[in-house]
């Protein structure tokens, strides 16, 4: 058995769930063994979108995805999106082909570890055929182990080596959670005794935790809410609110700042998610995290706790039944109905700018969101466009949406949507676009066509990359470089095999009723939606114009 053999074969029985991948001479032959070990292999047309598929599947399921890369330029073409997925703590395994050993003269020759580990991947190789399972094995473990992003180079000429008949691999049993110290648990407990309006915030961090938060919730009077990583934990909790941060409603964004203590699980606390700290000015702020370099990195805190967040949960509801009955706190009749409220975007008054020949896009997503099942995925693209898909489309739970922003590159959403289609097919990707970042990666579509992935696309198009326009007015007499005329984007998805619309009115959203009337179609839909140049609400309010 050859090394590629052997490294593909040992990867499916370790339990890869999915690849993902652009094949090259450099990794044909691992792609196959994985594929012939019973992996389901998705072949993109580029490798930056092969990268985020391999992203939000994992981000997703939480299960080890395998991208699979030629050396040298192939591993180059896909960099934006490992970072993507690095910076999110994304549990992918990298397969990339490599310039045999000292052939520094090869077209193909990089320094792929330092490549790797300049965008925050970890960087590993095979290095012998003797070694060639373990090192597989070894990259496996520290992708899943670590929630990490890694790199494994495979030296073209060690790949035709034969590799000694590899062992049934080792199970790869799931690490113990580690609870929190006794002194920690004591602490939260001091401080819940003192707080009036306490909140639970989750984050990516806590995507398992969402019964533990629920009581620890119910039992100290506090309300929960979620970064945009973690969206969706909470849905149905009629003490939650939707989402903290920029994507927040400006009534939920009150509710959070009035919080004289703050219950941070496996959330960042960065500037998107406090709103470069507006929202937590008042707060004592006690942060839960697994990760000992998490604690205090955006924001200072007064107590930190290292643990997993369902284990603290769980210890610290304990302690507060414990110790005495639970209070009211934050959970009073007239926060109720203010919760239901500021819950969700799409119960917000619009005050639409009226163009003739254009859509305010506020209204427009609004009007989808009504219309489209709640079995939904939800993925957003970056841009001034960002928060109508990632705010205003509600989700069914945290595993229905997406948000590949981690390294804030637009481009990222049509591949995106087709990995998390992948993990769930039984439902719908809807994913928020602008044109610019639409017309980056379009080249997917077909991608979607040839698995026959059902999904609508909203194309928010103003013709024009729009944040920058809206971030720098002073420039507006030299706007040239980031407005373009315009596209016929509905043409460009049907030449790729997709249905498409154009909607320059709302009565023209009347045709995506018919459309997922007929279940049978079993292909994207696209809708280039001509919107009104307005900046968004978010961008609005946070560039200050």
């Amino acid at each position: 058995m050859s090394v590629a053999d052997a490294v593909g074969r040992t990867l499916a029985e370790l339990g890869v769930a999915y690849a993902f991948g652009v094949v090259g001479s450099g990794n044909l032959r691992v792609t196959n063994a994985l594929v012939d070990g019973g992996v389901p292999y998705v072949g993109a047309r580029h490798e930056m979108g092969a990268a985020c598929m391999a992203d939000a599947y994992s981000r997703a399921t939480g299960r080890v995805s395998v991208l699979s890369v030629h050396q040298g330029c192939g591993l180059t073409n896909a960099l934006t999106g490992i970072a993507e997925s690095a910076k999110a703590h994304t549990p992918v395994l990298v397969l990339s082909g490599d310039t045999a050993a000292g052939d520094v003269r090869s077209n193909f020759f990089i320094d792929q570890d330092a490549a790797a580990a300049a965008v925050g991947a970890i960087p590993m190789r095979i290095h012998s055929a003797r070694t060639a399972t373990a090192d597989a094995a070894r990259a496996y473990r520290v992708a899943l182990y670590e929630r990490a992003t890694v790199v494994l180079s495979m030296p073209i000429d060690l790949q035709d080596e034969d590799a000694p008949d590899p062992a049934a691999p080792e199970p790869v049993a799931a690490p113990t959670p580690a609870g929190p110290s006794p002194e920690s648990v004591a602490a939260m407990v001091r401080m819940l005794s003192h707080s009036e309006r306490p909140v639970v915030v989750a984050g990516r961090g806590a995507h398992g935790a969402r019964e533990p938060l629920r009581a620890l919730a119910e039992a100290t009077g506090a309300l929960l809410v979620t970064s945009a990583a973690g969206r969706g934990l909470f849905v149905g909790d009629e003490w939650a609110l939707d989402i903290m941060g920029g994507f927040a409603t400006e009534g939920a964004a009150d509710l959070i700042r009035d919080a004289d203590l703050l219950l941070a699980f496996g959330v960042a606390l960065n500037d998107w998610t406090t709103r470069g700290g507006d929202l937590t000015r008042h707060a004592e702020i006690v942060q839960v995290d697994d990760r000992a370099e998490a604690i205090g990195a955006h924001r200072p805190v007064a107590l930190g706790v290292i643990g997993d967040a369902a284990a603290v949960a769980e210890a610290v509801t304990a302690d507060v039944r414990r110790t005495g009955a639970p209070r009211t706190r934050y959970r009073t009749p007239e926060v109720r109905e203010r919760v239901a409220a500021a819950r969700y975007w799409s119960d917000q008054p619009v005050d639409p700018e009226r163009v003739d020949g254009r859509v305010d896009p506020a209204e427009a997503i609004n009007a989808l969101d009504r219309m489209l099942p709640l079995e939904r995925l939800v993925i957003t693209d970056g841009g001034n466009v960002n928060c109508y898909a990632g705010a205003h489309l509600r989700v069914p739970d945290v595993r229905g949406y997406s948000i590949p922003l981690a390294f804030q590159s637009i481009g990222l959403g049509l591949a995106s949507a087709i990995g998390i289609g992948c993990s769930q097919p039984e439902r719908l990707p809807v994913l928020g676009t602008g044109d610019g970042a639409f017309l980056m990666t379009s080249v997917e579509l077909e991608t979607a066509v040839r698995l026959g992935m059902r999904m609508v696309i909203i194309v928010f198009n103003d013709s024009a990359y729009g944040a920058e326009v809206h971030l720098f007015p002073d420039e507006v007499p030299r706007m040239g470089l980031i407005r373009f005329p315009d596209t016929d984007i509905a043409a460009i998805a049907r030449g790729y095999g997709c249905d498409a619309m154009t909607v320059t009115s709302l009565a023209d959203l009347d045709e995506v009723a018919t459309w997922l009337e007929d279940d049978s179609v079993r292909r994207p839909l696209v809708i280039d939606a001509k919107i009104t140049g307005v900046a968004s609400w978010m961008m609005a309010r946070d560039s200050g114009h």
